[in-house]
């Protein structure tokens, strides 16, 4: 591989990166972030994906270096969807602990 064909990927891989972070920050605590993987997703889509092909139709990159590039960036998506779900099981936590409360608090009453 080329060494500028290695700067690219290099800067792509930090542009996905820096959209990771962003979408880390935007993370509900409510759990509710469904949205977020569906957009970083498009985002790949949209502009890294067909800069991938272009490099692979252009002989610049074979096919599986250009799969193994996609996996990367696609795989970012996936960290950000364990950060979804984290937040949601720590909202299902505080939802559980809240109803806890309640009951022993009803009973307490009685």
């Amino acid at each position: 591989m080329e060494a500028n064909v290695i700067k690219e990927l290099e800067d792509l891989k930090s542009m996905v990166l820096r959209w990771k972070r962003s979408y880390l920050g935007w993370v509900p605590d409510d759990g509710e972030g469904e949205y977020l993987l569906e957009e970083f997703s498009e985002e790949i889509s949209r502009h890294i994906s067909p800069f991938a092909n272009r490099l692979f139709q252009n002989d610049h990159l074979t096919w599986s270096e250009t799969q193994e590039f996609l996996n990367y960036c696609y795989s970012q998506v996936e960290e950000v969807r364990e950060a979804v779900e984290q937040a949601n099981s720590k909202q299902g936590e505080k939802a559980s602990e809240h109803k806890l409360v309640e009951y022993a608090s009803y009973g307490w009453r009685k």
